[in-house]
C-alpha cells in the first residue's frame, strides 16, 4: 500500500537573505521509517514541486544525521527541532518547513547561526590552556558535579532554545539560554573557574541574563533535555554574589 502513498510538504522558501518568502509544495513517495531529512533528499534529487514544475533544490543544513551537530535545525509544524529526529509517521500531514527566524536566513532552510557563536566567544565559552608542553593530568572533579556538569556539556549549539525563547530575536541582545548554560558548566570545572569572574561579568550587562523572562521555553524545547532554566537560576545567584565582590571590592568572598 505504501507504493503509492505520497507526503505533502510545504516549504517556506526564500531565494536569497534580501527576498521575499514564499511557500512551495512537494509531494514525496512515502518510505518505512523515513525523516524529514530523506524526504528533503528525496526532493533534492528529483526537484519538482506539486504543480509538476521543477524548481531549484531546496538549501538546508545537515551533518551527522544523528542528532549530535545541531546543524538540521528548523521549525518542523511550528515547532523547532531537529529535523533528523523527526519521523515522518509521527508528523501530521501536510508537513510544513520553515527557517529558524531567531538567526538570519541564508536561503530557505539554511540559516546563519553566528549570533549563537558570537556570544559563545563572548562569555568564553572554553577551558584556556597553555598547550606548548605536557601540563599532565588535570585536577579531578567530584563525580556527582561531573555527572550533572556533563549532562550540560551535551549542548551541540542547534539553536533551538534560542529560536523557541520570545526574548530572543531582531530587537534584542539577549544571548538566549545555550551560551548562559555553557558559562555555568565552564565555570563548575576546576581549571575554567579560574576564569569565573570574567564569564559573570559579561553575562552581567546588556543583553545577559537580566534579559531572560523566565518563559521556560527554551527547557521544554531542547532535544537534548539540558536543565537550562536550572542553570539560569544557578547564575542568577552567582551574578549576585560577583555583584556584591565588585562593590565591595572583596576577593574572599565566596
Amino acid at each position: 500500500m505504501s507504493e503509492n502513498k505520497t507526503i505533502l510538504f510545504e516549504v517556506v522558501r526564500q531565494d536569497t537573505p534580501e527576498s521575499e518568502p514564499y511557500v512551495e509544495k512537494f509531494k514525496v513517495p512515502y518510505r518505512k521509517n523515513m525523516n524529514v531529512i530523506s524526504a528533503l533528499m528525496e526532493i533534492r534529487r528529483n526537484p519538482i514541486n506539486s504543480d509538476g514544475k521543477e524548481v531549484a533544490p531546496i538549501s538546508w543544513d545537515m551533518g551527522c544525521l544523528e542528532e549530535v551537530c545541531g546543524a538540521c535545525s528548523m521549525v518542523i509544524n511550528g515547532k523547532p527541532r531537529q529535523s533528523c529526529t523527526a519521523l515522518i509517521d509521527k508528523l501530521e500531514q501536510p508537513i510544513r518547513l520553515e527557517p529558524m527566524r531567531t538567526f538570519p536566513v541564508v536561503r530557505d532552510l539554511q540559516v546563519d547561526r553566528s549570533r549563537m557563536f558570537d556570544s559563545l566567544k563572548k562569555v568564553k565559552a572554553w577551558i584556556p590552556i597553555d598547550g606548548t608542553y605536557d601540563l599532565g593530568p588535570g585536577p579531578r572533579m567530584p563525580e556527582k558535579k561531573r555527572q550533572w556538569a556533563y549532562e550540560l556539556s551535551k549542548c551541540m549549539t542547534c539553536g533551538v532554545c534560542l529560536e523557541a525563547c520570545p526574548n530572543v530575536n531582531s530587537k534584542s541582545d539577549f544571548i538566549g539560554p545555550a551560551p548562559l548554560s555553557q558559562v555555568r558548566l565552564f565555570n563548575a570545572h576546576p581549571t575554567g573557574a579560574m576564569n569565573k569572574d570574567e564569564r559573570l561579568e559579561s553575562i552581567m550587562g546588556d543583553g545577559g541574563l537580566a534579559n531572560c523572562g523566565n518563559s521556560q521555553n527554551c527547557v521544554q524545547s531542547c532535544p537534548k533535555g539540558i536543565p537550562l532554566t536550572t542553570s539560569i537560576a544557578a547564575l542568577n545567584r552567582d551574578t549576585t554574589f560577583q555583584m556584591f565582590k565588585n562593590f565591595f571590592g572583596s576577593d574572599n568572598m565566596v
